[in-house]
């Protein structure tokens, strides 16, 4: 079975990144996505896969027994699956602004990072 995710790890790695190297910003929100899945997956494989009793101390108890379930990593995939979601949802936005202001989704369209400039009006004296 560890076998198996570890596969799994190297697939959405190797999609995440192929994703994050194409032309389009929505390719590209999809492999930032595929990149976290596949550290949440890595950080659950690194743990190591036991089949124990929940990692809770009971009445009377100081420390965890021996056949428990290790807690931080369960405690390290909920945090990177949040930092995943804030991460996620902040490159979905920038996207959306960026395809707003230079109405296409293509990242060789993004020549500048400046807008233009405002055209000059030139105000010409009368002769009198």
């Amino acid at each position: 079975m560890e076998l198996l995710l570890a596969v799994t790890v190297g697939w959405l790695y190797a999609c995440g990144l192929y994703l994050l190297l194409r032309r389009t910003l929505a390719q590209m929100v999809i492999g930032l996505a595929l990149l976290t899945n596949g550290a949440n997956v890595l950080i659950f494989v690194a743990a190591g896969l036991v089949r124990g009793e929940p990692p809770i101390i009971g009445g009377g108890d100081s420390t965890l027994g021996a056949g428990a379930a290790d807690p931080v990593p369960q405690a390290l995939i909920l945090t990177a699956i949040v930092i995943g979601f804030a991460i996620q949802a902040f490159a979905m936005a920038l996207a959306y602004r960026v395809y707003r202001s230079v109405a296409s989704d293509d990242i060789d369209a993004l020549t500048t990072t400046e807008p233009p400039p405002p055209p000059v009006r030139v105000i010409r004296e009368e002769e009198g």
